[in-house]
């Protein structure tokens, strides 16, 4: 799929749980989202019906029941998010993405060391 679909913070949650569930009935979705959120059934069979009108998910009609599964990945979705945030964010600019984390966040050895194994790959 060439254009993934914009997906807000609330469907995000959606398609979590299908990515890691599906097939799913609405009801299903429902059980998985109590006690996570406090949204009514009626919200999530909302939030379903948008990520299918969006086409980042479609179902199957089983009997009486609707089964929906994904159509992006979970992979495709956080790239494309990873882009649009650095776009946003920081104007496209890795580095300053980069610096910026880096001086607010504290890093354990480990992570210097994959961050510099991935930037060595990088270099290759």
């Amino acid at each position: 799929m060439n254009k993934l679909p914009q997906i807000s913070d609330t469907e995000w949650q959606v398609m979590k749980i299908l990515w890691v569930s599906a097939p799913l009935t609405a009801n299903e979705v429902i059980k998985k989202c109590e006690g996570v959120t406090s949204w009514k059934p009626k919200t999530v069979k909302t939030l379903l019906g948008r990520l299918v009108k969006k086409k980042a998910i479609a179902f199957n009609k089983d009997g009486r029941a609707y089964v929906y599964y994904p159509l992006v990945t979970e992979d495709e979705c956080v790239k494309a998010e990873s882009r649009s945030f650095l776009e946003r964010v920081f104007s496209g600019a890795l580095n300053v993405m980069f610096a910026n984390f880096l001086e607010e966040q504290k890093l354990s050895t480990e992570e210097i060391a994959e961050l510099k194994r991935i930037i060595d790959q990088k270099e290759k």
